[in-house]
């Protein structure tokens, strides 16, 4: 139909648990079998082990009406005893040999990675020495800081007073194909960091290293943070993906968040970026002034970035409920023939050991179809559903609806 437009939500790291590859992926020694972020969090909140101490249900009523709660029992048999939904819910299963972002995203929107990412190894240096050689090159200096795997946020409280007396970019990796590099805004300077790591970044796709991230931050020693002006240079998809079969029809393709990043600008006309709290305002004006006919496709990653990462249950459950508000104020000014999606691409269990992603299924919950169970589905199948719904043709799927 010519008035169809579809809103596709990705709530970064909203995992359901039930993966069954499950145990060939792990965080430090253990494997992610059993890890259930969604799951696991409403379950602290119940007992009261959330951080913060509070007890009873986590309190996300929209959520739970698109099927939260049936799509967790659907992954993995647990029953959670919330309401049954009034939408139409699924569980997403993922065959890329990935817990990140580019396989999440890329699968979501009909592209598998056809290929094993290149990770770099838990020592010191975890870089290779050409990888090395190069970024000072480019970076005109004589050594890197780190190189190895860290966290983000840790990274610049050991290394950022060093890095503001040397000059010498902080570089440092995860199990995730990436390599990080942070620098101060005003000592190195935003706009070397990010001409820095995209000249590199054609070195680490060739290498199939998914991403180069530049990590700017701010601050003097002791109060670091890092701001929004994070980029990320993603590896190109291998084929079209769904913004590409889309804007491939004469449709419009507007992208919230990381999104232009996570498929290097392919198929997207317009970018809206900031904090989460910015997005969903972003949200709220296209939901308003979208064009029929087009797709707008947004990625929340505060769940992830600031919480899963970090292991904050109570945080998570905080902007769990925060989305949840703000969700159910915006389903409302939706047109007739909208649909919205909202799923997650990867899990990041906060209740789990160790600090990176966690492999799991992830729901798929939807407004404009229906109360319907739509039993296990597959990320590509999502795409499919997207396409049809807006009546483009589909390179990869099945529609579920």
């Amino acid at each position: 139909m010519t008035d169809a437009r579809a809103f596709l939500l990705v709530i970064d790291s909203v995992g359901i648990g039930g993966a069954p590859d499950a145990h060939k992926f792990f965080n430090d020694a253990t494997p992610d079998t059993g890890a259930n972020t969604l799951g696991h969090i409403a379950q602290a909140c119940a007992a009261g082990q959330a951080e913060d101490g509070r007890s009873g249900p986590l309190a996300i009523p929209t959520l739970n009406a698109m099927g939260a709660g049936a799509a967790i029992k659907l992954a993995t048999g647990l029953d959670l005893g919330w309401p049954a939904p009034t939408g139409a819910y699924a569980a997403a299963t993922e065959v890329s040999m990935g817990k990140d972002t580019p396989s999440g995203h890329w699968e979501l929107a009909g592209v598998p990675v056809p290929w094993d990412w290149t990770t770099f190894p838990k020592t010191t240096p975890a870089f290779p020495p050409d990888v090395t050689a190069r970024i000072c090159e480019l970076a005109g200096t004589d050594g890197i800081l780190c190189n190895g795997h860290a966290s983000g946020t840790e990274v610049i409280d050991t290394f950022g007073a060093e890095h503001v007396k040397t000059g010498w970019p902080i570089c440092y990796t995860s199990v995730d194909s990436v390599l990080q590099i942070a620098a101060h805004e005003d000592h190195f300077g935003l706009d070397r960091l990010l001409t820095l790591c995209e000249a590199l970044a054609p070195m680490l796709h060739d290498m199939k290293v998914g991403r180069v991230i530049a990590r700017p931050f701010v601050g003097a020693e002791g109060a670091f943070e890092r701001t929004l002006n994070r980029h990320d240079y993603a590896i190109a998809p291998p084929s079209p993906t769904l913004c590409d079969w889309v804007q491939g029809a004469g449709r419009s393709v507007q992208a919230i968040g990381k999104i232009g990043d996570i498929f290097s600008m392919s198929g997207i006309d317009e970018v809206r970026k900031g904090a989460d709290a910015t997005l969903m305002n972003h949200l709220s004006d296209l939901i308003d002034t979208a064009p029929d006919g087009g797709l707008v496709f947004a990625n929340f990653v505060e769940f992830d970035s600031l919480y899963g990462h970090r292991r904050d249950v109570s945080g998570y459950a905080r902007h769990l409920e925060w989305f949840d508000a703000a969700l159910g104020r915006l389903l409302p000014k939706l047109r007739p023939h909208d649909l919205l999606i909202v799923t997650a691409d990867h899990g990041n269990d906060p209740t789990w050991t160790g600090g990176d992603h966690t492999r799991e299924r992830v729901p798929v919950l939807i407004h404009g179809a229906g109360a319907r169970d739509l039993g296990h589905v597959a990320f590509v199948d999502v795409a499919a559903s997207v396409a049809a719904h807006l009546g483009v043709p589909s390179h990869n799927g099945t529609s579920f609806l």
